[in-house]
C-alpha cells in the first residue's frame, strides 16, 4: 500500500554529519515513531560529506499533519532541536512523494537512489514498469520502492517541500545500476544519490565506501 513519503536531504556544516546521525539514532527515530511517524532509511551521501539523507512516511496527508504537529510540539524535539539545527545550513530540500517508503536493508553495502524528472510523468511511470524494471532485475540491480511526486497541498507548512516539479525515483542496493538511455523520456539526466545506511549494525561499516 502506498503512503505519503518525504525524502529529506540536509546540507550540514562541515564535520557535523556524524553529530546529526548520532542524534537521530539516539533520539529522533523513537521520538518520531512515538508521534505516529514511520521513520525509513537514514543515509550518509557518499559523494558529499556534508549531506544527510533520510525518509519518513505517513498513511495520508491528514495523518501527516497530526503526527508532525505532535512531534515538533513535543518534548523530544524541544529538548534537542537546538543541537540538531546547529548542524544544518539547509533543511528545505524535501520531496513529497507517494510510494511504499524505503527502509535501508541490513547491509554494509551502498544504496543508490535514482531521481528522474520525466517529460510525461504517467507515460514514464508506465515505461518504468513495462521496460525498466525487467531490465534492471535482469542485470541484478532490481528497482525497489518506486515513488512518484505527491502534489497534494502541504498540510504542515512550517516545513516546506519542493513544488512545481514531477519526480519519479527508485532505490537499488549493492552496485550502482547501469541504465539504458532514458534521456528521451526526461527533462534532464537522471540523478544518482550514492548512500551509506546509518543505524544499527549497518553503521559499524567503514565510513568511506569505494
Amino acid at each position: 500500500m502506498n503512503a505519503i513519503v518525504e525524502l529529506r536531504q540536509y546540507t550540514l556544516h562541515p564535520g557535523a554529519r556524524d553529530t546529526l546521525a548520532d542524534l537521530f539514532e539516539r533520539e529522533f527515530v523513537t521520538g518520531q515513531e512515538a508521534a505516529g511517524i514511520t521513520v525509513g532509511g537514514r543515509f550518509r551521501d557518499l559523494d558529499d560529506p556534508d549531506r544527510f539523507v533520510w525518509l519518513r512516511s505517513f498513511p495520508d496527508m491528514a495523518h501527516r499533519a497530526r503526527a508532525l504537529r505532535a512531534f515538533y510540539d513535543g518534548p523530544v524535539w524541544r529538548a534537542h532541536r537546538d543541537a540538531a539545527n546547529a548542524t544544518m545550513t539547509d533543511s528545505d530540500d524535501v520531496l513529497l512523494l507517494r510510494g511504499p517508503g524505503f527502509a535501508a536493508p541490513d547491509t554494509t553495502g551502498p544504496v543508490t537512489a535514482t531521481l528522474c524528472h520525466p517529460l510525461d510523468p504517467a507515460g514514464f511511470a508506465d515505461h518504468v514498469e513495462r521496460h525498466l524494471r525487467p531490465a534492471l532485475a535482469a542485470a541484478g540491480t532490481p528497482a525497489e520502492a518506486v515513488h512518484r511526486t505527491e502534489h497534494a497541498e502541504n498540510t504542515f507548512p512550517a516545513l516546506p517541500v519542493r513544488t512545481g516539479e514531477d519526480v519519479l525515483l527508485w532505490f537499488t542496493t549493492g552496485r550502482a545500476p547501469r541504465l539504458p538511455d532514458l534521456l528521451p523520456h526526461l527533462r534532464s539526466a537522471p540523478r544518482h544519490l550514492r548512500l551509506q545506511p546509518v543505524g544499527g549494525r549497518r553503521d559499524r561499516a567503514p565510513r568511506s565506501m569505494p
